[in-house]
């Protein structure tokens, strides 16, 4: 059975700021939650900073997890209010008919596939040179490849982004109205798996945030993309795909 918790973390502990500047170290945080072995998990996280001064984090674990080391580490284990929220997700899961709408947020990392990158790294350079064939893979850099990433692959997620009825005077260069999704944040983030020493162990991610509104076209992929995760890296805060109920809609 799934879980979605939420847990507040104060910015302001020294621990808080490893935490939240290191996707690395939120990873080993999060995994440090589950009662099973992490290998047996699959999870799910996002960090929202919307608030800098109140950053929340949201996992999705298939088990229930326990975050008293995360309140005791980097919230405020002795105050009042509620330190964190665990949700059962199934109630969620089963409102995910054909053509019903909520609202989103998602931050991913997106990427393409290509063999001939046109601004390689020294370690790409290398394998290019040596005459390898395996394909590369290239995070998109700039906003406008990033959101066609994101709406040239809704339909195999289970859903499309309708237009924005606020924005429906507007027209687009093509003459569309505009989709109601927009990019929030976007961050280029560069850190060590463990070895910093070997090029290999280097994580470079684009990770990006989308939100906006979605229809639900079918809901057995789209439950899978919940459960599951979009795109790469989604051991360092990328993949997950949240939803809520659109005010005054069913």
């Amino acid at each position: 059975m799934p879980y979605l918790s939420r847990i507040r973390i104060n910015p302001l502990r020294a621990e808080s700021r490893t935490l939240l500047a290191s996707p690395r170290a939120m990873h080993a945080a999060v995994q440090g939650g589950l009662p099973g072995l992490p290998a047996q998990e699959r999870t799910l996280w996002r960090l929202d900073a919307d608030n800098p001064h109140r950053p929340q984090l949201f996992v999705l674990t298939t088990d229930k997890p326990d975050w008293t080391h995360l309140v005791e580490q980097a919230g405020w284990p002795g105050a009042d209010g509620e330190h964190y929220a665990i949700r059962d997700y199934a109630p969620l899961l089963q409102q995910l008919a054909p053509g019903r709408s909520f609202a989103f947020r998602l931050t991913a990392n997106p990427v393409q596939n290509t063999n001939r990158p046109d601004k390689p790294t020294p370690r790409q350079q290398e394998r290019l040179d040596a005459g390898e064939r395996r394909s590369f893979r290239i995070g998109h850099r700039t906003a406008a490849a990033q959101l066609t990433w994101f709406l040239t692959r809704t339909a195999r997620w289970g859903f499309d982004i309708p237009t924005a009825p606020h924005l429906d005077a507007t027209r687009d260069t093509s003459g569309k109205p505009p989709r109601d999704i927009r990019i929030t944040t976007r961050q280029r983030r560069s850190f060590g798996k463990g070895n910093l020493t070997a090029k290999e162990a280097q994580v470079v991610m684009h990770a990006v945030t989308f939100e906006g509104s979605l229809r639900v076209t079918d809901s057995a992929l789209l439950t899978e993309r919940l459960l599951a995760g979009i795109g790469p890296t989604k051991a360092y805060g990328c993949g997950l795909l949240t939803l809520a109920p659109l005010p005054g809609r069913a």
